[in-house]
């Protein structure tokens, strides 16, 4: 017994020591890091704005495109002896277009400069204690791939405010001015809502995904320079929608992926910290068994793709696609107000909760987007019009339409009323089956876009356009007052959301390190085993599998190409234990479905998957090993965490 033990003792020393021997001789080198977008604007930002008293009014240093990211734009940089208010002029094409901003006194003067046009010398007028000095700021051409208008009508109603677009597709975040003309865009990829925050900054979607096909990292607070004051991470991520508090706390639409559900969870963030001081589980209060219609699925039950916050009642708001309803719930208890759809499918325990209609001429939304309480306590909403029923095909594509509709809601006496629409006599042309917006300005001023009208062999389409290939897309902007179109625009791509707004709010431009808060939380580790022993190396491996490995600020990013049958783990490994995470191959890894469809060529080359671990929990240096299929490959990579 003892001859054994000493055997085992002998051979576990031996392999230890090998281990140790291996890994002060290895040729492993650490894994590629990636600066990030804030973390390049940092390090820009500190290069640009070393110097500013040699310029003056009359000679300023002009930075173009200063953050790399936002080219219709440019910074003036120049010192006065006196506090003084200068004042600049961006030439437009006519008055309307014309764009003049002051600025609030100083001696250090940063001015940003908005609404430049693409490739173009433009003329830009600085005017300084009464005495103008004439600037040119010459532009680069636009992207091959930027989209313009296909159709714009405007009329004599239209004002200075310009339009601003989030795509769907193919396109960039993007203003437009009322002739139609480019007059600002980003190049990163930022997604969903756009909306000016009460500081006069823009709340962007980060650029960042945290999980396949929509869920971005989180959200980012940015100037229409292209810098970025704060990026928020947060467990979940963010889709489609996020409202602003008076607080300044952020009511955002994310995830739960633990729970192998999508789009049911909203979470209140603090602004000042990043914490997460409240989450609703939509779970709790909805049956995900009921009232489903043709596009729910077992992991998207509800789809929520508005978030709405009431002050008058202390209430949200919520709109379930995949349920057809549009969802009000008290903010304190989070019981249910009232729910307003058709009630098809649902169980009579629910019904209690529905909205009884009355008046003339009264339709019910289905697969609505961009649902939001009115001043008056009115609920507006676009209603997609998907199928005109919840069960059935009832109204072909090619026969629907979608709208903006207003629904006054009396909450005493549980009754709804349509008072108000736009669309339904556009017809075919304005159908759109997925995404969209309304916004409303003032009464009988409204904004509607139809965003995700697309054709196949020349047929309207019924579903997202990313379902199927499709020969054309449209989107139809229609400002719309006193039931009269004051501007329509339409564009041959699909637009997510929009909103009109001025190039110059409130904001400031401030210098200084843009600032993280949050964070994505632990990855969970499908098992913790001691140190790997054994491997095996092939040099073709990252060929073999287009295996892609980088370091973010906050996680590892391993991606590779992989067939459905392949069973794949990723293996951190340290000196004493290691940790071990499952790649999914799957088109839906964050959900608890063992069933996907794969097409053709996915069935014989596989499909490219990303798994994101995320920097929390870890300390020190781990070796990063690939297990497919059983065999361990050493990868000759490690990343290093920080002293213990």
């Amino acid at each position: 017994m003892k001859t054994t033990y000493k055997l085992f003792l002998l051979v576990f020393i031996a392999c230890l020591a090998s281990i140790l021997i291996y890994r002060f001789v290895d040729k492993a080198k650490p894994v590629n890091e990636i600066e990030d977008i804030l973390m390049v604007q940092n390090k820009k930002e500190l290069s640009f704005l070393s110097d500013s008293s040699s310029y003056t009014a009359e000679n300023p240093k002009i930075i173009l495109n200063p953050y790399d990211i936002s080219p219709l734009t440019a910074l003036l940089v120049f010192e006065t002896k006196d506090l003084t208010a200068p004042t600049v002029t961006i030439i437009g094409k006519d008055k309307k277009t014309t764009i003049t901003n002051t600025f609030t006194p100083s001696k250090k003067h940063f001015l940003p400069i908005y609404g430049l046009y693409a490739d173009t010398n433009n003329e830009v007028l600085l005017t300084v204690n009464g005495i103008t000095t004439k600037l040119t700021i010459q532009t680069n051409p636009l992207p091959e791939d930027f989209v313009l208008p296909s159709n714009i009508e405007t009329s004599d109603e239209t004002n200075n405010q310009f339009y601003f677009f989030t795509p769907s597709s193919k396109g960039y975040t993007a203003a437009y001015d009322s002739n139609g003309d480019v007059r600002w865009y980003l190049t990163e990829n930022f997604i969903w809502d756009i909306q000016r925050l009460q500081n006069g900054h823009l709340l962007l979607s980060s650029n960042r995904l945290i999980n396949p096909p929509y869920y971005m990292t989180g959200l980012m607070e940015i100037d229409l320079l292209g810098k970025i004051y704060y990026e928020y991470t947060l467990p979940g991520g963010y889709h489609h929608d996020v409202y602003e508090m008076d607080d300044g706390n952020l009511l955002i639409a994310t995830d739960n992926f633990s729970d192998g559900t999508v789009e049911d969870t909203i979470v209140e963030l603090n602004r000042a910290s990043g914490e997460i001081v409240k989450t609703i589980d939509l779970k709790n209060i909805i049956p995900i068994k009921e009232g489903h219609n043709l596009y729910t699925t077992e992991y998207d039950w509800f789809h929520n793709n508005s978030v709405w916050y009431d002050k008058k009642t202390n209430s949200i708001t919520l709109s379930g696609r995949h349920q057809d309803i549009v969802i009000n719930i008290d903010y304190e208890s989070l019981e249910i107000n009232w729910i307003l759809g058709d009630p098809t499918n649902w169980s009579k325990e629910f019904q209690t909760y529905f909205l009884m209609p009355v008046g003339e001429n009264f339709e019910y939304q289905y697969a609505q987007h961009a649902a939001k309480i009115l001043p008056n306590g009115d609920l507006f909403l676009f209603d997609n019009g998907n199928n005109r029923s919840k069960v059935e095909e009832k109204v072909s594509a090619d026969n629907n339409y979608s709208r903006g509709v207003i629904y006054h809601i009396d909450t005493n006496n549980k009754t709804v009323e349509q008072v108000w629409q736009y669309g339904k006599e556009e017809g075919s042309d304005f159908y759109s089956p997925y995404i969209s917006d309304v916004d409303y300005f003032d009464e009988n001023h409204y904004m509607i876009l139809s965003g995700g009208h697309s054709t196949i062999n020349g047929k309207v389409n019924n579903d997202p356009a990313g379902f199927a290939h499709v020969d054309s897309l449209n989107s139809i902007l229609i400002d719309i007052k006193n039931d009269k179109p004051v501007l329509r625009m339409e564009f041959p791509t699909n637009f997510y959301r929009t909103e009109k707004m001025d190039l110059y709010s409130s904001d400031r431009y401030f210098a200084g390190l843009g600032t993280r808060l949050g964070n994505m939380g632990e990855t969970k580790a499908s098992s913790k085993n001691a140190p790997i022993l054994w491997s095996k190396e092939d040099h073709k491996i990252f060929e073999k599998y287009n295996l892609k490995i980088d370091k973010e600020v906050d996680r590892l990013v391993i991606t590779g190409t992989f067939k459905k049958e392949d069973r794949v783990q990723v293996i951190l490994d340290s000196f004493f234990r290691n940790k071990t995470y499952d790649i999914v191959v799957s088109k839906k890894p964050y959900t608890a479905m063992c069933v996907d469809i794969f097409n053709e060529e996915e069935t014989k080359n596989g499909i490219s998957v990303t798994k994101y671990i995320n920097d929390i929990g870890f300390k020190g240096k781990y070796y990063i090993y690939l297990k497919i299929n059983g065999t361990v490959y050493d990868l000759n990579q490690y990343i290093d965490y920080g002293s213990l």
